[in-house]
């Protein structure tokens, strides 16, 4: 009676392990297929997209106004109860003097 179970145990590794190696070797071969189909997608689809995305942006940026815009003291803006402990303590740490207005105007200009 032992006898039986330990071959019926043999049996069963045996035929656990020969389904494995099947189970690898169709993983293995679905594997190169997907990193295939990823590969041609990121050269067909994601690279085509990435260029209509800077076109874009390029086009957009051309036709785009590079005028200041008016300065208009608005209470509720700008406002300063503590100076910045960088700089002269009135700017923020990524002032654009072109775009950013300081409380009292934009810097450079006598209005």
């Amino acid at each position: 009676m032992a006898a039986l179970g330990q071959l019926s145990r043999v049996l069963l590794r045996s035929a656990l392990t020969q389904s494995r190696r099947q189970f690898s070797a169709v993983a293995a071969e679905h594997g190169e297929h997907s990193a295939k189909t990823w590969k041609i997608l990121s050269f067909v689809v994601a690279l085509p997209g990435v260029g209509v995305c800077m076109l874009n942006m390029f086009l957009k940026e051309q036709s785009h106004s590079h005028e200041q815009p008016e300065f208009v003291p608005y209470s509720h803006l700008r406002i300063r109860s503590k100076r910045f402990p960088w700089g002269d303590g009135n700017k923020s740490l990524f002032h654009n003097s072109h775009v950013n207005a300081l409380p009292d105007g934009y810097e450079g200009h006598d209005e």
